[in-house]
C-alpha cells in the first residue's frame, strides 16, 4: 500500500508546539497550499492543510518556522476519531509529516515578515497630533492641586 503526501505551502499561523505526558513533542501547524488553477473570476484558491509533526523535528519546526514561512513537508494522511466532551463523534483527517525543509531562506523569510508587518502599520489610522505644550501650566502654582477621585482616568 501507498501513503505519501508532499506539500509545499505557507504556515498559517506558529507551529503549535506541546509534548506528551511521556515527554514526546508534538507540533501541530496549518499548511495554506495553492491550488494549481484559478477560479471562474481568475482567483487563486487555496486549500487548507491540517498537520502534525512529532518528537525532534517538532521542536525543530517550532524553533524555526513562522507564520508565513513557505514549507515543504512530506508525510503521509492519517484518519481518525475521537468523542468530544458533548459526545459526538468527531472525525479528523491530517497529514502527519515525517519530514520538512524550509523552502526559503531566513532573509527571504524576514524580509517578507517586515514588508507585512509594515503594510499592517499603513493600514491603521493614525490619530491626529497632539497639540504642544510650549510651557507648563501648572508652574506657577505653588498650591496642591484637588481633584476628585472620579476624575481621575485610572
Amino acid at each position: 500500500m501507498i501513503n505519501n503526501v508532499v506539500l509545499v505551502g505557507r504556515l498559517t499561523r506558529d507551529p503549535e508546539l506541546k509534548f506528551t505526558p511521556n515527554g514526546a513533542a508534538v507540533a501541530t501547524f496549518t499548511l495554506a497550499v495553492n491550488r494549481n488553477f484559478t477560479n471562474q473570476s481568475g482567483q487563486r484558491e487555496a486549500d487548507f492543510i491540517n498537520c502534525v509533526i512529532w518528537r525532534k523535528p517538532a521542536e525543530t519546526l517550532a524553533n524555526y518556522a513562522k507564520k508565513g514561512t513557505l514549507l515543504g513537508v512530506t508525510g503521509r494522511i492519517q484518519t481518525r476519531s475521537y468523542d468530544n466532551p458533548q459526545g459526538q463523534r468527531v472525525y479528523v483527517t491530517e497529514v502527519v509529516a515525517e519530514t520538512f525543509q524550509l523552502m526559503e531562506s531566513k532573509d527571504v523569510s524576514e524580509q517578507r515578515a517586515n514588508e507585512s508587518n509594515e503594510t499592517a502599520e499603513k493600514s491603521k489610522p493614525t490619530p491626529p497630533p497632539l497639540p504642544k505644550q510650549e510651557t507648563d501650566p501648572f508652574a506657577q502654582s505653588s498650591s496642591a492641586i484637588d481633584l476628585p477621585d472620579d476624575d481621575l482616568p485610572f
